[in-house]
């Protein structure tokens, strides 16, 4: 299992983000590009509209999805990883 890091994350400022048939739409304005993501996906970016350790995303999966920790954890490190690649996060060092 990989560990978490103490960072908080959010969304960016440009980002609006839209429940669409079971998925989510997320604009990014500052790029001007279109994504889609997942149910699991738009539940992470939701709880994103604050800063959020990655143990609390962790933890609204667990709470949302019939799945393990490991499992969980294993997502939303990924589904980070994607986010800070197309711009989706501000990280926030610290308590």
């Amino acid at each position: 299992m990989t560990t978490p890091t103490p960072y908080r994350y959010s969304r960016h400022p440009d980002l609006r983000v839209t429940a669409l048939a079971g998925e989510g739409v997320v604009l990014h304005l500052g790029t001007r590009r279109y994504y889609t993501v997942s149910e699991s996906g738009l539940l992470i970016l939701e709880a994103l509209a604050k800063p959020s350790t990655e143990a609390e995303l962790v933890a609204a999966v667990l709470d949302h999805y019939a799945v393990d920790l490991d499992q969980a954890t294993r997502s939303v490190t990924a589904f980070l990883a994607r986010c800070r690649a197309t711009g989706f996060l501000v990280e926030h060092k610290g308590p």
